[in-house]
């Protein structure tokens, strides 16, 4: 098995593409050892020294640093190491008793036009940077959009310049009730 490593704009995450699918369906994402328990992979990942995030892609592993941790020369082999060992060895990504199903709602006309600008043309575009961008709500009052950056985009220290300069712009230009577009943390 080959894995393929990417920077992405964050300097404290990298993307790990083994060349499978990893999470098709959803992605997901793992901001602490506890939260990590949901997935073997994700737990394994935690157990190295510096890693701060976990992020799983259709067909990456993104995994975030810790800042004043130890420095990607010294993480890339035991990393590279446990995302082979987890793929060679079968296991699910997540744990049988661990799979939750997301309650949707229905959406208004506006959100629904919103939900599917980001899965259309800007998700694929964040994906490519080892991350995700999630609808969390808007105001039809304020006509304010709040999102929720993932994985590698998630404390990207260009992130607020993707939301404003791109985001919001194509927010505003397809969807004129969106007014500004800010970032859930």
């Amino acid at each position: 098995m080959f894995i393929q490593t990417e920077a992405t704009p964050n300097p404290n995450a990298l993307k790990f593409l083994p060349g499978r699918d990893v999470a098709p369906q959803a992605v997901l994402e793992y901001r602490t050892i506890d939260e990590a328990a949901a997935s073997p992979l994700a737990e394994a990942l935690f157990e190295l020294e510096g890693v701060e995030g976990v992020f799983f892609g259709a067909d990456y592993v993104s995994v975030t640093r810790a800042a004043h941790g130890p420095d990607w020369s010294e993480m890339k082999a035991p990393i590279l190491s446990v995302i082979m060992d987890h793929f060679v060895s079968g296991a699910p990504l997540v744990r049988a008793d661990e799979a939750a199903s997301e309650d949707a709602g229905e959406d208004t006309e506006i959100v629904a036009e919103i939900k599917g600008l980001l899965d259309s043309r800007i998700r694929p575009a964040v994906a490519q940077d080892g991350g995700d961008i999630l609808f969390d709500h808007f105001d039809e009052e304020t006509g304010v959009l709040r999102l929720r950056m993932r994985g590698a985009c998630s404390g990207c220290p260009s992130s607020s310049a993707t939301l404003k300069a791109g985001v919001e712009q194509m927010m505003r230009h397809y969807v004129p009730e969106v007014t500004s577009v800010e970032q859930v943390l």
